[in-house]
């Protein structure tokens, strides 16, 4: 059974003591493939640093809205350059968020609408952070659908099924991490049975949003087998059904190779 873990932020120094471990145990556990998600310039360098070290890591390179205002003159044409590079295979993550309130939310704006439009010059799709901005998320994405096609992701969706199907309609996939294991998710999961197979993806948001049976410890890609064995039993499929269809649908989004 093979896995991808399509969201991971692998830099950061919750993993400093035991990373190759960390890694290791993912390939145990059939986990492949691992997009390490950046937050920031130095971020995306550390990332591309460690794929040059993990074969089976792949690097989403950009600018997490939380941390916009702390972006300095330069970095995002430094992101731009960073994009080009072989291990990249997404741009990210970007999005709004309204929860929190570190960054201006204009700004957020002015970067989410950037690696959009940076998606659509190369191709490579965008990791979207929705944190009660859905409505402000859907607006900006119809504005750009005008423009040319979309190719994205929603991470660690949290939203109703009708939000989600407009995204799918919009080009992007839908994925899942370890909130869906949680009991009081019940809602989360009817919403994950509707999803289409091909549009399907699971994730971890390590070292946050750890699964059952682990929750309240760091979190890590080899959990993300929890979350599709979690995926499944709401689907009333097999785990490796799941396995199956989330691994071949992200590999078509990311490119990844086989």
């Amino acid at each position: 059974m093979t896995l991808v873990d399509t969201h991971a932020h692998l830099d950061q120094q919750e993993f400093d003591s035991d990373r190759a471990a960390v890694i290791e145990r993912a390939s145990g556990a059939g986990v492949k493939h691992v997009i390490g998600v950046s937050v920031g310039l130095q971020s995306s360098l550390a990332l591309l640093k460690l794929a040059g070290d993990f074969p089976g890591m792949h690097v989403a390179v950009g600018v997490h809205p939380n941390y916009t205002h702390e972006a300095q003159s330069g970095d995002w044409d430094q992101i731009c350059a960073l994009a080009r590079q072989p291990r990249v295979v997404a741009l990210g993550e970007t999005g709004l968020d309204r929860y929190r309130d570190y960054a201006p939310f204009a700004l957020q704006q002015d970067y989410f609408e950037r690696h959009i439009r940076l998606s659509q010059e190369t191709g490579l799709p965008f990791i979207v952070h929705a944190r009660d901005s859905l409505p402000d998320i859907l607006e900006m994405l119809r504005a750009a659908r005008v423009r040319g096609p979309l190719t994205g992701v929603m991470h660690s969706y949290t939203g109703d099924i009708h939000t989600a199907r407009e995204c799918i309609d919009l080009g992007l996939y839908v994925s899942f991490a370890g909130m869906l294991t949680f009991k009081k998710s019940q809602e989360l999961r009817a919403v994950a049975t509707e999803i289409p197979a091909d549009r399907l993806l699971v994730e971890t948001d390590s070292p946050y949003l750890s699964p059952e049976p682990f929750r309240g410890k760091r979190n890590e890609p080899a959990h993300v087998v929890h979350t599709a064995a979690r995926l499944a039993e709401a689907r009333s499929t097999s785990v490796e059904v799941i396995a199956r269809i989330t691994t071949a649908n992200a590999r078509r989004l990311f490119r990844l190779p086989e």
